[in-house]
This record gives structure tokens, sequence and C-alpha cells, in this order.
């Protein structure tokens, strides 16, 4: 945690006041960042407060890491105040419980807080999922007429409001291990600082989070350090021996990482005194495009549908089914298909589905056969995909693209085999390095890592939504790396569900009548089937009601988006 307050204690940019760059400050080593002399904020005890409230207003004074918890401090006795260590942990509950217990003396005041713990932030700001009781004792004296605490334990807890107040989520990126794709890795900094830019470097230098670590790779040695900005240039200092390779690598980590938090480009960066990548002394996003993180929320991605075991393409205000038998056969059960025009399906030939994959244009061939097996999904390159086989088994299946050969492998779910139901639905996420899944009516997110057999295995798997309690039929990414999941409930049909599971919210109702049995979302619009029909949302809209989507009027059918 002491290494968390080092990085996040120091004052940074809030996202409103991005837009310029430090144009000088001494440089200094900032590999373990230091804290910067920081204004106090004005939060503090009301002369006169009532025991109880103060109670409560010290609980929110604890999301304030400034000044070494300074705000929380000045609610406790001197002696509470020198003995009390916030860095211990940081919990974060639904609702601060205060129950009065009985005590000796007027002077004296003893409270039983409850709540339930939803969440924690670890080393580096990321967000930890929890769900567990949170009860502990506070006493309190008058210490010169005003109430203080007297007793406490270590650590912080606040409520989630206060994590919305005074953090925000910002992503860092780092490679995926099979490829020049960036992975979000999701940290929650506090608000009220400046050099954010700083902040995120040092994160950035010193690697992904323990959850997501494992679907990713390094690019930056160990001994590479942040010397600081000097004349509005960033300087590295360490990267003698960096390939030219690994340093573009990085600088494209470097760009989309300060681009997403809204610092300004240009970005001027060297290392060890030269420019970081040759011949670029001045980097924008545009240098590395074909690094975008986000790049299927710039693009227009196809719709398809599956209608009565056909396969449609709907385009403008028409729905055409696909030439051949994936237009008409009758018997496809589900499918995916990638931006890259290759479709993985399910058709059902008497007691057994088969598993075909090829070219949409093309004739796809059987590549898997069993009783049951799920909906197909697409990793990022749209040449390997999974799908769950008997609801037990994940199978990966590689199409070569010369050969049309596919073959076929299993994936290491052992983690999963404490959770109870069949696994009904799987969705890589645009990265590939995280894998979505429903299991009896609940969602679990895993982190897909390539192991040095070159054979894949889901770990690091959480629950990121235990309030939907078992009522999800069908889920999606979307392109900023939130799933969309729509349920058996009738008050709360689709729900939006942070990756990190920090958040969980419901999305418009209007219209929609449960069960929600199909959900897809593309960068601009959700996608679902209900009990009536296929419906379309924009994703930037302040309707609360769904439309049938042109084309598909009066066909109850599941949507297929080609990301």
């Amino acid at each position: 945690m002491k290494r968390f307050i080092a990085a996040l204690a120091i004052t940074a940019l809030s996202l409103s006041a991005c837009s310029t760059l430090p144009s000088a400050s001494d440089p200094q080593v900032l590999r373990s960042f230091s804290p910067q002399p920081e204004v106090d904020p004005a939060v503090g005890p009301t002369p006169g407060q009532e025991a109880d409230l103060l109670v409560r207003e010290f609980y929110s004074a604890a999301a304030i890491p400034s000044s070494d918890y300074s705000a929380a401090r000045s609610f406790l006795s001197p002696e509470a105040a020198e003995n009390w260590n916030p860095e211990e942990s940081m919990r974060i509950v639904d609702l601060i419980e205060l129950t009065s217990q009985n005590t000796q003396g007027s002077n004296q005041r003893t409270f039983t807080v409850r709540g339930s713990v939803i969440g924690s932030i670890a080393s580096g700001g990321s967000y930890v999922p929890e769900n567990s009781g949170y009860e502990t004792t506070i006493r309190m004296e008058q210490v010169d007429g005003e109430w203080r605490i007297t007793d406490l334990p270590d650590g912080v807890v606040f409520e989630r409001t206060e994590l919305r107040n005074h953090y925000q989520p910002l992503p860092v990126y780092f490679y995926r291990q099979t490829g020049s794709v960036l992975v979000t890795d999701r940290r929650w900094l506090f608000g009220s600082q400046t050099s954010l830019d700083a902040q995120l470097i040092t994160l950035l230098l010193e690697g992904p989070s323990a959850r997501i670590a494992p679907a990713t790779t390094t690019v930056v040695p160990e001994e590479a350090t942040f010397v600081g900005v000097e004349d509005g240039v960033y300087n590295f200092a360490g990267m003698q021996n960096m390939s030219a390779d690994d340093r573009l690598r990085f600088a494209a980590e470097l760009v989309w990482t300060l681009s997403h938090a809204g610092v300004q480009e240009p970005y001027s960066v060297t290392a060890d005194g030269a420019p970081l990548v040759e011949n670029l002394e001045s980097m924008t996003t545009d240098d590395f495009a074909e690094y975008n993180p986000r790049v299927a929320s710039n693009s227009v991605a196809p719709l398809y549908a599956l209608n009565d075991g056909n396969i449609l393409q709907v385009s403008g205000n028409a729905a055409e089914p696909l030439e051949g038998s994936l237009g008409d056969s009758g018997n496809i059960e589900s499918a995916d298909i990638s931006a890259n025009g290759v479709v993985a399906a399910v058709r059902r030939e008497g007691d057994e589905s088969q598993l075909i994959f090829g070219e949409v244009e093309g004739q796809p061939e059987e590549a898997l056969q069993a009783e049951t097996i799920s909906r197909p999904t697409f990793e990022n390159a749209g040449q390997a995909a999974w799908a769950v086989v008997e609801g037990d088994e994940i199978m990966r299946l590689v199409r070569s693209p010369q050969t049309g050969e596919v073959t076929t492998t299993r994936v290491d779910k052992s983690e999963l085999d404490d959770i109870d139901g069949e696994i009904s639905v799987i969705r890589l996420s645009n990265s590939g390095a995280q894998a979505a899944m429903i299991i009896g009516g609940e969602v679990y997110i895993g982190v897909v890592e390539r192991q040095r057999s070159g054979d894949f295995r889901l770990t690091n798997v959480y629950n990121p939504a235990s309030e939907l309690g078992g009522t999800a039929l069908s889920l999606d990414w979307q392109a900023d790396g939130s799933l969309v999941v729509g349920t058996s409930t009738q008050e709360t049909p689709v729900w939006r569900v942070e990756q990190d599971g920090s958040s969980v919210s419901t999305l418009p109702s209007g219209n929609i009548t449960i069960p929600v049995v199909s959900i897809a979302a593309s960068p601009s619009t959700l996608y679902i089937t209900d009990y009536h029909a296929m419906l379309q949302l924009p994703v930037e809209t302040e309707s609360t009601y769904w439309r049938e989507v042109p084309g598909m009027q009066g066909l109850r059918s599941a949507p297929i988006v080609a990301n």
C-alpha cells in the first residue's frame, strides 16, 4: 500500500486541467515517485459538531490522501492521529452504518461501524472487487470541548460515492503477450492533483497490475527511469540497451496512455539525451495509429443477424441472406464474424452440433463436433476462435489463412472448477487479453495467459457484478472495455459492468420485455434480442426507448457485430 500512496499522493492534473504541459521543472528520478508539496484541502471537523456526524465526516475525509491524509487526521485526537496508519489498506464500502454503544461518562462515545465491502484499491491504483462484511469499533472523547476519535483500526475505508467524487479511472497500456496489441490496465488516481502525466508515466514504468500481468509483456528494462519534464520534454534514462523496435513500442504505450488521459499532444520525449524514437522528436497518436487500443471505436462495424437458422447481412434498411449454406441452410444455431470476414458458426446436424470455420464469402468447413457448442468468439486477429463444448470444456480453434486447416486445443480452465454451473456464454475482449463468461447466471472475467508451452489458460478469475444475482443471460464487450449484460429481470433487463468491477449500473429499460437472450455492441450502437424483437439503442443517447433495427422489423433475431 505504501508504494501506492507514494505514487498516488503526488499532485496531478485533473482531466479538465490537462490542456497544457509544464514548461520547466527540476529533473528528478521518478522510478519510485516521491510526494510533492500539496495544498491541504479545506476539509476538517466543524466546531461543536455532534459525535456521530463527526464520525461520518471522518469517513468521507478518509478518501483524500493529500499530505499523508491530513484531512482525516484532523478528526482524530493528537495521539490517535500520530499512531493511525492509513496505508495499511484501502477498502470501499457501499454505505457506512453507525450504531451507538452504551458508554460511561458524558465525555465518551463509542460507535459500531458496519458496511458491505465491495472492493479495495491495491498497489498502483487498481481496483479489486470484493464481497465481504465490514465491522469495527470507533471510540471518541472530548478534547478541549470538541469530539475527537481516540481509537480506530488502521487502514482507510470510505463509501463508493467518495471513490467517484475524489478519484478518476484512467487506462495505462501494456502489450499483450501474443503481439503488438495494447491491453487496458485500469487505474484509479486521486483527482485533486497536478502532474498527472508524471504519475501515469511512473505507473507505466512500474509495470502492469497483478491481475492483468499474466496476459501482458513489458518492453522496458528494469533500470529505466523517468527523470522528469524540462522545457516540455519528457526525459528518460537507462534505455541505452533497448532495441529500436522496443523503443517504438514503448513510445506507443506512452503516447496512448497520455492521450487517453487528456494530456495534450504532441509529446517530445528523450531517452539518455537523444530522441526516444529516431527521427521523431515530437510524437502524436497519428504516429502510432496501428497500435490504437480503441481502434474499434473509430470504425464502422458491419451488422449481421441470425434469423430462423440463417445469417443475414443488415445494411441500411434491408437485410439479405449470406450466399451459400450460411444464408439458406436453416440450421445455424449461433455465429461470430470477425472484422476481416472470417466466420465461426455452430450448426445443428441431427443430434450433434458442428462448429464450422472459414470465409464468410466462401464455404466454411467443419472443425469440431459435440452434443452442445456455445456461440464462438474471435480473438482480435480474427483467425482464432474460442467456444465452450458440453458446457464445460473451452476449446481454442486456429485456422491457417493459407490452407484453411483448423487445429484445436483445450484451454486450461482449472480456476473455474470450483464455480457451480455450466459456461453458457463466453466472449473475448477486443484485445483478447480477457474472457468474459456467464456461469450459472453469474458474470465472470478471466485473464488469458499464454504459457511457455504455447497453450492458453484462464487465470485471475473474478466476478465483477455480484449485484446481478444470477440473472445474466447474455453479454458482450464494448469498445471502451466495459461489458453490457442482458438479464431475465424485468426491472433491470440490461446492465453496464466496468471491467474492474468498480461499477455496475442499469441501462435504459424503456420498452424491453424480458428475457434479453442476445446482446451485441458496436462502437456506436447497442443491440439486443428481447422476448419480441431485435432492438437497438445508440450508445450516446438520452432516450430510454429501444427501437427495432431497420430491415429487421418483425423478425426476432440475434445480432452479430463484426468487430
